[in-house]
């Protein structure tokens, strides 16, 4: 998790990434237009267990996102600890799949630009996260 030293950035702290970006509506945005672009993209969507109804990922999405960057701890709250790679195992997650999780993001952060900062930091959680997710080699 990225978080940063208590008090305010006046005293010498580094704002968290959900500081820089201005909080949760940030995340719901990104998130927003993460699934358009899921949408966009048929063999991506098609590993969304109910891809008429993104609602609830979406929700999932944005408060891992906004937790995970320095915000609100709601994610934990209700669904207690994040364990994403035991979370995705149902799922059959391979290079492909990955790849397009990949483009999505990317092109939902150049949608919302964050400031430079934090998104160079939210780009390296993606690159490193997402062949985390991968389960297996083949599609």
């Amino acid at each position: 998790m990225v978080t940063s030293q208590v008090g305010p950035p006046s005293m010498g702290r580094q704002a968290s990434v959900y500081d820089q970006v201005g909080g949760m509506p940030f995340f719901e945005q990104l998130v927003e237009r993460f699934y358009v672009h899921v949408v966009d993209d048929p063999p991506l969507l098609a590993h969304y267990p109910e891809p008429d109804d993104l609602g609830p990922a979406r929700r999932r999405l944005h408060l891992f996102l906004a937790q995970y960057f320095g915000g609100p701890t709601t994610y934990s709250d209700e669904r207690g600890p994040p364990r994403l790679r035991q979370r995705h195992f149902p799922f059959v997650v391979d290079s492909d799949a990955r790849d397009r999780w990949l483009r999505a993001m990317r092109a939902a952060l150049d949608d919302v630009a964050p400031p430079p900062q934090a998104e160079a930091a939210m780009w390296e959680y993606f690159c490193m996260a997402a062949p985390a997710m991968q389960n297996t080699d083949e599609s």
